[in-house]
This record gives C-alpha cells, sequence and structure tokens, in this order.
C-alpha cells in the first residue's frame, strides 16, 4: 500500500503518529505501507477518515 505512505507523508504524520491515531503498533503501519499486510476494511476506512482521503485513493495503485 504505498498510496499509504503517500497520504500520510502529505498529511505530515509518522507511522508512530497514525498508528497511535489508530491504536496500533507502528510496525504494523510500516508493514501496511510495504504491502507485507493488509489492514481490515474497518480499519482502511479509519485511515482515510484520519489522512483525509477516500479508501478508494488508498487502495490505487500510484507512480512512485
Amino acid at each position: 500500500m504505498i498510496a499509504l505512505y503517500k497520504y500520510r507523508c502529505e498529511a505530515n504524520l509518522t507511522q508512530k503518529q497514525l498508528a497511535l491515531q489508530l491504536g496500533v503498533t507502528t510496525g504494523c503501519v510500516g508493514m501496511w505501507e510495504t504491502g507485507n499486510r493488509k489492514p481490515d476494511i474497518i480499519t482502511l476506512k479509519k485511515i482515510a477518515h484520519i489522512l483525509n482521503c477516500t479508501v478508494d485513493e488508498l487502495l490505487e495503485p500510484i507512480e512512485i
């Protein structure tokens, strides 16, 4: 989920700050960003709300 990294950086949040807001570990956010794991749909909706984007934008492939 490279898009998660993009939107998190645009929101000026660290992995730790996002993790604290979601109630997960920093490592969990890191695994989502690398694609090693995927958040469940409820968490994905929370992420989109926090990062002020849509779930579709988070799931969309992006160019790096």
